[in-house]
């Protein structure tokens, strides 16, 4: 497990640097590298993400991540790749691209924005990365000698985090030409990313200045932090020249006054109200309200709600609730936290009541149909959580919640072939196909399928086995 933690890491450090240190090549890399091999390499890196405690499985968190990035992306020149982006709980300012379209954002970063078009411009720069294929060139420069100095460089970055002693020395190992190198190289990437995510922020409704106001927000700041900058800043090497590069892009677009999403507001809210203690965050939240410093209103009350559940003051989490409702703020987001509230008091029927009327509302929410079907296991009542999963299912077969929640159910029912089965499907839909095979495995010598049952798992079990095969040399 340490190897795999460190393998992890590793790539945690490495990966937004390669992403950005490449010269334009246009799509000639393209010729070895093939997207099929990037999507290969993400989906590896991947599998050890979703195992690692930073990744933060927050469904409505990753519903609006992806929803933005979509939007995005269908305003990119390359709108036909697919994407997939995901949150890691950390506090530092980060966001990173890997092969195959899955895009990192840190919850640090989502904090720092302070507004909406901000956020999509870190994700454009990021989409950017990704349509412009940087990864591919820079696997295709292998033979001039960069990804050693890559490699050094990956792991000074990683040792920056606990000790800049540590890094300093590190990074005394790598040639300095080597390392003028990839910076020459990083500013050409940075700058195409730049341009290329002005582009598409601007086709996607966004105010693209956003972007060179984080840009320029983080440079500034930057200097409090001395040799300790943030770690965007050290992925992403950011220079006055490519913040005058962006300006001057500016110049020639119309100015655009783009109001937040009421989910952006939300859901920033939500990560603030869990720093720290629940007593601090209730505090800090009450006195911004009481003194009208805020940007939105039902935001700061939303946040107030989620630090009065975290330190389980649920009768007064009820009633700023019930002043949320009344203020007009209409989102599934609010109508989770409101069943959230009941089913964290105990209270599971009262929970249920609420989730049912929420989905009524908003249907197509399916962070709603997840807490819904938990709550009804919660509740042990599998058979109707399993109508409600399997009913979905037909909708969304590449939902891994889905299927998770599916062997939940049929665990509670007794049923163990189908259970090995559903969760065999999870993890197929994680990139995890060594456990997939295993599950299935486990499904096979359990004997309680019937025959035509066991039939497709032993015809799925060798599709497996075959797609895990090795690659070769």
């Amino acid at each position: 497990m340490k190897s795999a933690s460190l393998f992890l890491a590793l790539c945690l450090a490495s990966q937004p640097l390669l992403a950005s240190e490449l010269p334009d090549l246009g799509d000639v890399s393209q010729g070895a590298f093939s997207p099929h091999d990037e999507a290969r390499v993400g989906t590896k890196i991947m599998r050890e993400i979703y195992a690692e405690p930073a990744y933060y499985d927050d469904p409505e968190l990753t519903d609006y991540l992806n929803n933005l990035g979509y939007r995005l992306v269908a305003a990119s020149p390359e709108n036909r790749l697919s994407f997939q982006f995901f949150v890691l709980r950390d506090r530092t300012l980060n966001a990173f691209a890997l092969p195959g379209g899955f895009i990192g954002v840190h919850t640090g970063l989502i904090e720092a924005t302070q507004n909406e078009s901000e956020l999509a411009g870190v994700l454009g720069h990021e989409i950017a990365h990704v349509t412009q294929h940087h990864l591919a060139r820079m696997i295709e420069n292998q033979n001039q000698g960069i990804i050693p100095s890559l490699g050094a460089l990956a792991v000074a970055l990683l040792a920056a985090r606990s000790n800049p002693q540590v890094a300093t020395a590190a990074i005394a190992t790598v040639q300095a030409t080597s390392i003028q190198k990839q910076l020459n190289f990083s500013r050409d990437n940075e700058r195409e990313a730049d341009r290329i995510g002005i582009q598409i922020m601007s086709n996607a409704g966004f105010d693209p200045r956003a972007m060179a106001t984080f840009f320029e927000r983080l440079q500034k700041n930057s200097r409090l932090y001395e040799n300790n900058a943030p770690a965007y800043l050290q992925t992403h090497p950011l220079t006055s020249e490519r913040i005058a590069d962006m300006q001057n892009r500016l110049v020639s677009l119309p100015v655009k006054q783009v109001a937040d999403s009421l989910e952006f507001q939300l859901l920033r809210a939500k990560l603030l109200a869990s720093e720290g203690s629940p007593e601090a965050a209730v505090k800090r939240f009450s006195e911004a309200i009481r003194a009208t410093r805020y940007n939105n209103l039902a935001a700061e009350r939303y946040g107030l709600v989620v630090a009065l559940l975290r330190a389980r003051q649920f009768e007064r989490a009820d009633q700023e609730l019930n002043r949320l409702n009344q203020s007009g703020a209409r989102s599934p987001i609010i109508a989770m936290l409101g069943a959230r509230i009941k089913q964290e008091a105990g209270d599971i029927e009262a929970a249920l009541t609420r989730y049912q009327a929420g989905r009524e509302r908003f249907p197509g929410y399916r962070p709603l149909l997840y807490a819904d079907a938990n709550a009804l296991l919660q509740a042990g009542k599998a058979e109707a959580a399993l109508a409600l999963v399997t009913d979905h299912l037909a909708l969304y077969p590449d939902d891994y919640r889905l299927y998770e929640l599916q062997s939940r159910a049929y665990a509670m029912l007794g049923k163990d072939f189908l259970r090995h089965h559903a969760q065999a499907e999870a993890y197929v839909r994680q990139g995890n196909l060594d456990a997939a095979i295993e599950q299935l495995k486990l499904g096979l010598k359990s004997h309680d399928g019937d025959f035509y049952q066991m039939s497709i798992a032993e015809a799925r079990l060798k599709e497996l086995m075959t797609l895990n095969k090795p690659d070769k040399p």
